[in-house]
C-alpha cells in the first residue's frame, strides 16, 4: 500500500512540472498590443502609456494634460486602440513658446483650444518607427481632434518628421498600449492658431479717448471747426527748437526707431496708451482730464510724438490739482499754460534725472512754455522741482515709460518763478502829503505884509 501511495504522489509530481513547463512556454516574452475589445471595460494599468507620460521627462506636456482635464478622455481613448503621443520637448513648451500664446493657452476661457492642441499630438494608432510611412502618399493620419490631420514624412537622410516637427526621439516610451516619440517643437493645429489671431486682434482694439463739448465762438455765435489734421512730414504744431536735444542727463532711456508702414511714429496710439495708463494708475484722473476734455493737448502731444519729438510729463495727482483755485483756470489759456510748464521736450526716467542732480547739484530743463524752465535737484534721496512754497517732489516715478513718452508723478502743482514773484509782491501805494507849490507861498507872505491876510492857511 506504501508502494502504491508512493507511486502516486511522483506521478502527481511528473504531471504538475509538465503543466508548470508548458504555461511558462505559452506566456510572450515580449509584450504585445493589446487588443482593443480586450481592454474595452477594463481600468488604467499600471503599464499604461499616460502613466509613462505622467512620469516621464515630458514634464511640461504632462502638466498640461492635467490642466486641460484630459485624462478621463484619454483613458477612454487607450481603452478603445493603441495611440501614439508625439511629445515635445520641454524646452519648446518652455522658451521656444511664444509667451503670449502660452498666457492665452493657460487663460480658463480658452479650454478648449488648449485641448485641441493637446489632442493633436496622440494619433489612434500604434506608428512604431519602424512602421514610418517612407512615401509622402500614406502619411497622413487622423487625429485625435475632429478634423484634424497630422502628415508623417521620412526625410533623405533618413530623420522622420510630423508635420514640420523633427522626430528627435523615436519609440522614447514603449507599452503595451501605445508609444511616445519626441519631437522637437510644439505642433499647433490650425483652428488654434485662427482663435488665437482672433482673440489677439480684439486684445488690440483700444478704447476712444472722450472728446469735449463743441466749443461756440463767441463772436459769430457757430461752432469752432476743429483744427485740420497736421499730415506726416509738417512742421511740429507748437515751436520747440531744441526738443530732440539730449540735454543734461547722464543716462536716457533709449528711444525706439521709427516704426509702421510710412516710417514714422504713431504717436496718437502712444499718447491714448499712456492716459489709459493714468487712468487705470489712480490718482490722476484731473490731469488726464484736463489733456482730454478741458484742452486739445492730447492731440497736439500725439502729432509732436509723431513727428519724432520726446516728451516727459511732470503729472501732478489729484491731490496737487484740487490745491488750484478758480482764479487760476478761470484766465484765457490757463489750463494750458499750466501743463505747458509741466512738459519737458526730453525723454528724461527717474534714474536719468536722479543721475542728473546728484552729479550736477541743480539741472534747468526746459519746457513747452519758453522760455521758462523748470529747476531740478536733489532732496531726501529724490527729484524735488521747482523751489521754495511751489516745489514738488517726484512722488510716482515712471508710471508710463515707451521710449517716446515718458510720465513722471509729483505731488504738487509747478509755476514759473517770474508769476510767484509777481503774486508776492503786492502793489502798495506810497501816501504822498500834500504841498503848496513855491509861487503860492510867495503870494500868502507878501499879502500877510500887506496886512490883507491873517494867513494863507
Amino acid at each position: 500500500m506504501d508502494s502504491h501511495i508512493h507511486g502516486s504522489s511522483i506521478s502527481f509530481f511528473i504531471v504538475f512540472t509538465l503543466f508548470l513547463s508548458l504555461s511558462s512556454a505559452a506566456l510572450p516574452r515580449h509584450p504585445k498590443p493589446i487588443s482593443p475589445k480586450s481592454n474595452s471595460s477594463a481600468q488604467i494599468h499600471s503599464n499604461s502609456v499616460l502613466v509613462a507620460l505622467l512620469d516621464s521627462h515630458y514634464t511640461e506636456l504632462a502638466e498640461l494634460v492635467e490642466k486641460a482635464l484630459l485624462l478621463q478622455t484619454l483613458e477612454q481613448a487607450v481603452g478603445q486602440h493603441n495611440i501614439t503621443i508625439f511629445a515635445p520637448r520641454n524646452e519648446a513648451l518652455e522658451r521656444q513658446l511664444d509667451p503670449e500664446f502660452k498666457r492665452f493657452l493657460l487663460e480658463p476661457g480658452n479650454l478648449k483650444s488648449l485641448q485641441t492642441l493637446l489632442m493633436f499630438h496622440i494619433i489612434p494608432k500604434r506608428i512604431a518607427s519602424d512602421q514610418w510611412p517612407k512615401d509622402s502618399g500614406s502619411g497622413r493620419h487622423r487625429t485625435l481632434c475632429k478634423n484634424e490631420h497630422l502628415h508623417l514624412s521620412s526625410k533623405e537622410s533618413g530623420t522622420k518628421a510630423v508635420d514640420s516637427a523633427e522626430v528627435v526621439r523615436p519609440d522614447d516610451v514603449i507599452r503595451p498600449d501605445g508609444l511616445i516619440h519626441g519631437i522637437e517643437r510644439v505642433l499647433i493645429p490650425r483652428s488654434v492658431q485662427e482663435d488665437f489671431n482672433r482673440r489677439r486682434s480684439l486684445r488690440s482694439i483700444s478704447a476712444v479717448i472722450p472728446e469735449g463739448a463743441p466749443e461756440v465762438d463767441p463772436r459769430t455765435h457757430r461752432l469752432k471747426k476743429p483744427a485740420p489734421a497736421v499730415p506726416a512730414g509738417a512742421p511740429p504744431v507748437l515751436p520747440i527748437y531744441d526738443a530732440l536735444a539730449p540735454g543734461p542727463s547722464l543716462a536716457p532711456a533709449p528711444a525706439p526707431g521709427p516704426g509702421g508702414p510710412r516710417h514714422h511714429f504713431d504717436g496718437e496710439s502712444q499718447v491714448k496708451d499712456f492716459i489709459h495708463t493714468l487712468l487705470h494708475y489712480g490718482g490722476y484722473n484731473e490731469m488726464a482730464d484736463i489733456l482730454v476734455n478741458l484742452t486739445s493737448l492730447a492731440t497736439e502731444m500725439g502729432r509732436l510724438v509723431s513727428e519724432g519729438y520726446v516728451l516727459t510729463v511732470l503729472a501732478p495727482n489729484d491731490e496737487a490739482m484740487a490745491k488750484l483755485t478758480t482764479d487760476q483756470l478761470s484766465e484765457p489759456g490757463a489750463p494750458e499754460q499750466i501743463v505747458y510748464y509741466h512738459i519737458i521736450p526730453e525723454y528724461q526716467t527717474e534714474e536719468s534725472m536722479y543721475n542728473s542732480v546728484r552729479r550736477f547739484g541743480k539741472v534747468q530743463y526746459d519746457t513747452l512754455r519758453l522760455p521758462h524752465r523748470v529747476v531740478a535737484q536733489e532732496a531726501d534721496g529724490s527729484v524735488k522741482f521747482g523751489s521754495g512754497d511751489s516745489s514738488a517732489y517726484l512722488f510716482d516715478p515712471d508710471i508710463y515709460t515707451d521710449g517716446r513718452i515718458s510720465v513722471q508723478g509729483i505731488d504738487e502743482v509747478l509755476f514759473p518763478v517770474e508769476e510767484l514773484e509777481k503774486k508776492a509782491t503786492p502793489v502798495v501805494k506810497a501816501a504822498v502829503k500834500p504841498r503848496r507849490g513855491k509861487l503860492m507861498e510867495v503870494a500868502c507872505s507878501m499879502l500877510g505884509t500887506l496886512g490883507q491876510f491873517s494867513s494863507c492857511r
